[in-house]
């Protein structure tokens, strides 16, 4: 019996009742003449974490990088990147306005050498918050929603850096939701913790899908397996295929997906 031919790529799309958080239409990344990342178009829904996958090199930190613009300077990014209807990659943004609502948490932690408070605080009030009880308020709230008050609500005037690092990457987590984001971009956020701070790490992004809409690059597919509910593969600067992560998993359309989730790969 002749072996049905296997798709070269597969996307998913969502009906038009489903609400949208953020897609890009027809992407394209250069660092210089290297074309870095190619006609990437992707819906990413509200209320839901989806994973990005694939190899060292096939643009997963690219793409992330290009959702806030902290490509700029850095690459040439084409096509479009629409939130509530606005082309974030238009000229005219105020990139400062826009990463408030769509934040950033880094691989390695990054936390202010100021106190635990003071993390939080600080941004508010480069904000222009002045009213204390009201940034005392931010900043129980965020370390809550990060899984962290508990841990650090009576010592607030720690130092941030004599957190642990488990502790510090949900520290930069609290510092984003105080701005009040619609969207949370992470770039291998546990990379450089330990398994049970990378439990607790998950833990609490499950429970913040609840509010937010979280799009994780990760170099773990058992982390992506048990985290996401959408997970987009790629390799060498395309995107093979996107679809619920159940069926990445588990029955993937593309054969270079099935070869790579199932490590016959390389």
């Amino acid at each position: 019996m002749l072996e049905t031919k296997r798709k070269e790529k597969s996307i998913l799309t969502f009906p038009a009742d489903r609400e949208i958080a953020l897609e890009t239409n027809n992407l394209q990344v250069y660092y210089g003449d290297n074309h870095a990342m190619q006609d990437a178009s992707l819906q990413f829904p509200r209320y839901s974490i989806t994973a990005l996958i694939g190899a060292s090199g096939s643009g997963k930190s690219t793409y992330l990088r290009s959702l806030n613009r902290m490509n700029d300077g850095i690459a040439r990014v084409d096509g479009e990147i629409m939130y509530r209807g606005l082309d974030v990659n238009a000229d005219e943004v105020d990139i400062y306005q826009m990463r408030r609502r769509i934040g950033m948490v880094f691989q390695r932690p990054n936390p202010f050498a100021k106190s635990i408070y003071n993390n939080i605080s600080f941004p508010l009030r480069e904000m222009g918050i002045k009213d204390k009880s009201k940034i005392d308020g931010i900043v129980e709230s965020s370390l809550k929603q990060a899984a962290l008050w508990d841990e650090v609500k009576d010592d607030l005037k720690r130092s941030a850096l004599a957190l642990s690092g488990g502790q510090q990457q949900r520290l930069c987590i609290a510092r984003s939701l105080a701005m009040s984001p619609d969207i949370l971009l992470m770039d291998e956020p546990a990379s450089a913790l330990d398994p049970i701070s990378t439990h607790k790490l998950e833990m609490t992004l499950n429970d913040l899908k609840e509010q937010y809409t979280i799009i994780i690059v990760t170099h773990s597919m058992e982390q992506a397996s048990r985290l996401s509910d959408y997970t987009a593969f790629m390799h060498m600067g395309k995107i093979v295929e996107f679809d619920t992560t159940e069926n990445i998993f588990t029955n993937p359309a593309v054969k270079l997906t099935e070869d790579y989730v199932s490590g016959n790969f390389g």
